[in-house]
Formats: C-alpha cells, sequence, structure tokens
C-alpha cells in the first residue's frame, strides 16, 4: 500500500479535531445546532491553516444522515454514512470544489453556477467550495454576484482565500466571513507530539520546537516538514539532523552574540559573525532569531514573571530571562529596531556577513559602556570615546602588556584547534584530529592558573558572576578620605547581587546609579535613564539597604541626572580587564606557544573564558 503524508492522513475529519480554530469551530457549532445557517461562507488565513478542511467538515455536517441513516444537520457529523465517506473521499457529488487559481474565468464559473438549477442528487444540500477566490477574474465576480445573494434554499457557497483584500466589496457583503488565525509555535508542537506518539517516531523535545517555528503557523507545513524531517534522519527526530535540514541558524550563536553585544564585547561580536560565515549560515536567519528573542526580552524586561507559564523544559527560556536582566531596556529596544532594519540593508552590503557584522557593530557605536574589545587577536585594545561625563573616565584602568605577569585569582579555560600531523615524511601533510589534552598554564610570580584543551569546538561558558567582597560597614567607610562613595556604592550592590536580595528592575536600579551623597539617614542616588526611577523599584531597594545596613530609619531619594561612575560600569571595565588576562595568559604559556610553533596549532577564538577559581 502507498504511503499517505502525514497532512493527508491527520487531516481533521470533525470539528473536534480542529486544532487552533476554536472561535471558528465554536461559531460553526452553534449556528449548526440552533439552525442558523446562512447561504454563504468565506474562510480567510495563510496556507496550511485548514480553510478547506472547514469546508468538507462544514459539507458533512450539512449531509449527514447518522450511523442508522435517520439523522439530520449536526455539529458531530458520524463520519460513517455514505455522505460523510464520500466526502472524506472525493466522490460526493453534491459536493464540488471548484479552484479558481486555474478556473478563474467568467465560462468556469457561469458552468457551474449551472448546476445550481437543480437539486441534490442524493444530499441534502449542495455545496459549491470555490478555493482561492481572489484569483477570479472581474467578468467572474459579476456572474457569480445574483446567485451569491439568493440562491436557493438547497445550495450553501464556501469561498476561501488566503488574499480577502483582492475580494469585491460586492462579494464580501453577501458572506459571513471567518478569518483562520496562524498556529501558534506551542499549539503546533503540541500536535506534533501526539501525531508522533501515534507513529511511534522518536523525537527530541528541541527538534519538534525548531519544526513548529519553521512552519510559522501552518499546520500543513509543520506535518510536511516533520514528514521530511523523519526521512532525514532514518525513522527519528533530533535536532542536529533537523537544524541541518532546516538549514537554521543554532540559537546559541544567538545568545552568544546577543552576550556580547549586553557586555560591549566587539571582540565576541566579530568573531561569531566570522563563524556564522564559515558554517555558511544565513546572516537573515541570524537577525530574525535575533529579533525574536529580543522581543521576548522586552516583554520580560517591561511586565517581569510574564514569561512563568512558558515550556519550563525550553533550555532557551532561561537564558532569555537572563539576558533581558543583562541587558538594559533601552539598548534591547535599540537592538531589535536595529534587527528589523538591518535585514533590508543585507542586500545593499558587499556581501551579507559584511552587512550583518556592521548591523551588530551599530550597537556598540551607540553603547555608551567604555571599552570594545578589539577584533583581532593580539591587537591593542580599542577604547572608545567617552561622552563627558560618562563613566568611562573613571574607570581607565590599564590591562597587562605581553610579559607581564597577568592578573591572580583567575583561572582560564580555552581550546586549541586541531592541528596538522605529518604522518610520512614522503606524503602529504594530511589533516588530523587530535585527542583531547589537558593543559595547565600556572605562572609560579602570582598564582594565575589558565586551561585548554586541544578541541575543535569553542567552549560557550558563561561570564563568572562578580565575587562577593567582605561586608563593610558604609557608615563608617564614608567618612574616611581613602573610601569613596563610589567604592562603597560598589561593594554594598555587589554584596546584595551576590546574596540575591535585589532583581529584576531593582537589581538594574542599584547597577545603574550613582551614590551622591548621604545626609543622617537619607540617601541620594542618581541614574541617567527615567525607565529607571519607578516607584516600585525605589521602594524594593530601600528596603533592602535597611536589612543590609541594618539602618530601618534610612530613606532613599532618587534623581535624574548624568552619572560618572556605576557599580555596573565598574563589573564591565573589571569583566573586560579578567577576560584580557585570561587571553594573555594562554597566548604566553611555554607549551602553548610550541604547539602553535612546532605543530601549526591555533586558539578557537572566542574559546577562551575567564571563569572563577
Amino acid at each position: 500500500m502507498s504511503y499517505l503524508v502525514l497532512a493527508r492522513k491527520y487531516r481533521p475529519k470533525n470539528f473536534s479535531e480542529m486544532v487552533g480554530q476554536s472561535h471558528v469551530v465554536q461559531a460553526l457549532g452553534n449556528a449548526l445546532g440552533t439552525g442558523r445557517l446562512h447561504h454563504a461562507y468565506l474562510f480567510t488565513g495563510t496556507r496550511g491553516v485548514g480553510k478547506t478542511t472547514v469546508s468538507r467538515i462544514l459539507a458533512k455536517s450539512l449531509n449527514c444522515t447518522g450511523i442508522d441513516g435517520l439523522g439530520g444537520i449536526t455539529a458531530q457529523p458520524c463520519g460513517v454514512c455514505d455522505a460523510c465517506r464520500d466526502i472524506d473521499s472525493g466522490r460526493f457529488v453534491d459536493y464540488t470544489e471548484l479552484d479558481a487559481a486555474s478556473n478563474r474565468g467568467v465560462d468556469e464559473i457561469a458552468q457551474l453556477l449551472e448546476q445550481a438549477v437543480y437539486k441534490p442528487v442524493v444530499g441534502r444540500f449542495k455545496v459549491f467550495m470555490i478555493d482561492e477566490v481572489h484569483m477570479l477574474t472581474n467578468t467572474a465576480f459579476n456572474a457569480m454576484l445574483k446567485t451569491l445573494e439568493e440562491p436557493p434554499d438547497y445550495l450553501k457557497f464556501v469561498l476561501a482565500t488566503t488574499d480577502p483584500q483582492k475580494v469585491p466589496a460586492t462579494v464580501l457583503s453577501r458572506c459571513l466571513q471567518f478569518n483562520l488565525r496562524p498556529m501558534a509555535p506551542e499549539t503546533v508542537l503540541e500536535h506534533l507530539v501526539h501525531v508522533l506518539a501515534i507513529e511511534n517516531v522518536p523525537a527530541e523535545p528541541q527538534a519538534l520546537r525548531l519544526l513548529s517555528r519553521a512552519a510559522r503557523g501552518s499546520m500543513r507545513d509543520a506535518l510536511s516538514l516533520t514528514d521530511q524531517a523523519i526521512a532525514f534522519g532514518s525513522g527519528q527526530l533530533d535536532e542536529a539532523s533537523v537544524r541541518v535540514m532546516l538549514g537554521s541558524v543554532d540559537r546559541s550563536y544567538v545568545f552568544r552574540l546577543l552576550d556580547a553585544l549586553a557586555r560591549g564585547d566587539g571582540r565576541t561580536v566579530v568573531e561569531t559573525s566570522e563563524v556564522l560565515r564559515l558554517n555558511g549560515l544565513s546572516a537573515a536567519s541570524t537577525l530574525e532569531e535575533m529579533a525574536t528573542i529580543l522581543q521576548r526580552m522586552a516583554v520580560l524586561q517591561a511586565v517581569p514573571g510574564i514569561g512563568a507559564s512558558d515550556d519550563d523544559t525550553d533550555p532557551e527560556i532561561v537564558e532569555t530571562a537572563r539576558l533581558a536582566h543583562a541587558m538594559p531596556a533601552d539598548e534591547t529596544q535599540l537592538l531589535y529596531s536595529l534587527c528589523l532594519h538591518g535585514r533590508g540593508e543585507l542586500g545593499l552590503a558587499p556581501d551579507e556577513y559584511a552587512g550583518l557584522t556592521m548591523v551588530l557593530l551599530r550597537l556598540l557605536a551607540f553603547k555608551p559602556s567604555a571599552t570594545v574589545e578589539p577584533a583581532a587577536v593580539g591587537a591593542q585594545p580599542v577604547a572608545v570615546r567617552p561622552a563627558p561625563g560618562s563613566a568611562a573616565e573613571p574607570v581607565k584602568k590599564s590591562l597587562p602588556e605581553p610579559g607581564e605577569a597577568p592578573v591572580a585569582s583567575r583561572y582560564t579555560a580555552a581550546q586549541v584547534a586541531p592541528v596538522k600531523r605529518l604522518t610520512d615524511p614522503h606524503q602529504a601533510v594530511s589533516t588530523q584530529e587530535v585527542p583531547a589534552l589537558p593543559l595547565t598554564a600556572f605562572n609560579e610570580s602570582n598564582g594565575a592558573s589558565a586551561h585548554a584543551d586541544v578541541k575543535p569546538i569553542a567552549i560557550n561558558s558563561e561570564a563568572p558572576a562578580v565575587p562577593a567582597e567582605t561586608p563593610i560597614q558604609p557608615s563608617a567607610a564614608i567618612g574616611t578620605e581613602s573610601v569613596s562613595f563610589d567604592d562603597v556604592w560598589e561593594r554594598i550592590v555587589n554584596q546584595m547581587v551576590a546574596s540575591e536580595s535585589i532583581a529584576a528592575l531593582t537589581r538594574e536600579l542599584a547597577l545603574q546609579s550613582q551614590l551622591c551623597g548621604r545626609s543622617e539617614s537619607l540617601w541620594t542616588l542618581r541614574v541617567e535613564r527615567e525607565s529607571l526611577n519607578q516607584a516600585a523599584a525605589r521602594e524594593k531597594l530601600q528596603t533592602a539597604l535597611q536589612v543590609e545596613l541594618a539602618e530601618p530609619d534610612l530613606r532613599l531619594v532618587v534623581e535624574l541626572g548624568a552619572v560618572t561612575d556605576t557599580p555596573a560600569r565598574r563589573n564591565s571595565a573589571a569583566l573586560v580587564e579578567r577576560q584580557r588576562a585570561a587571553e594573555l595568559l594562554i597566548q604566553n604559556d611555554p607549551f602553548v606557544q610550541d604547539m602553535i610553533r612546532e605543530w601549526g596549532a591555533r586558539v578557537v577564538p572566542g574559546s577562551i573564558k575567564s571563569v572563577s577559581p
């Protein structure tokens, strides 16, 4: 027996099997149950959402005779009577489907309307279904107007179109219109899980999520892609094979780009863009995926906790929430706009990857941070000239030059790419993967350590959290000359962040603010963005400070203005310094230098990450 594709095998046979169109099912079900039937229906929507399926179910509901042959009009066709079986198989004489894309002239419509004068042969109603009705010519529309307005009692019109804007208003006014909506990825995912469970096909959840998003609201496309993925994966669905089949961009690259943009890490941005080019991944798809993640981040920033109802098994939700806290809301909106407009600029660029890189670097040009790492390995840091009064000036810290001792008390992880090994002196050089080799670098002068593995895949570890400092008593320290307001505020904020006593917008308010003064129990903070100065955030921060400092009478005032130093900017500068020191530690290691010199090895760009001991 020939194979029946999933899209046809699992086409709904009744309204209860319809997925994602409850508003249409409810309206038609109530109309059929009460007998308030219109003579013409118009179903609109994108491809694969169920327009033809609803038309066939409606025809069965009008002509179903029940299991015993005595049934009438019903919202739940039996599916076993002659009328139901014939309509499903496409041979019911009183149900006519006309494809207006290939039968769009007045002659074809006239021929169809000639059948309207004859009563049904075996059914209760004649049903004329015209698919892609917007393709009809103006004369064809005019020819059917009179019959469409006042058809015989036994005749029902069902029209379907993907472009209702092209249907004349004279036709729209004669029809009862229903808009079938594109289905949400979660709805498509749930249906795919149900179908594959019946088919007994093993599938990874992340592979099904990729298929659900790739369907873009079309259940037919989702089932067709699933058929293709099953064939591609030899009877099973795994994330790697589905991603290769779809040619989609691995979202780990997208999260890496967004994390680098949040930290102002220009080096990682450029290197990741180069990796996308080497792997042949679409620049347009990258920007599209970034826009999708940024939209979710913006929702989380505006309404914290709104994503709590999402699928907890999706690992991308946690990473999206982390980035939503790491990137300010105004930068999220700016980058979202740049991604949308950047897709249109890719065709104007010398090549699409150059266009992608420029779109990503454009945010760094507007970003108010102090330093952006250089893209080329071994190049000197490129300093972005800060605006007068910005936080860049007080956070100028020199990075260690080659040969100097790196920063102590930090470990570093890196990887070295496969090297070329000469297997025979008389043969050509062949490239072989070298097994993973543990590499440990240690600097005796300051105790700094580094670790590297000989692997072809770069590590994608997260940046370390800012370590908690030793608690201090700010009331005593502020009065001394050796400790400034900025030093005190940095330590207090980092303590509260490490203890998780502040979160979300309250944490951002603390990190992005500057302590300007303290008079008895009144603390004055200053922020640059009005979006951070919200009453709820101020009250939560005040309560956290009262608990942290054991001062129940402490009062907090937040004003708007230019800031010169904040904990966030200090943390960002410290992170850049640690990353630079980590790279120097690996590059200056004698074993790494020997491998590069003797074996032609290279450190995988972006694989060196500073980690806490």
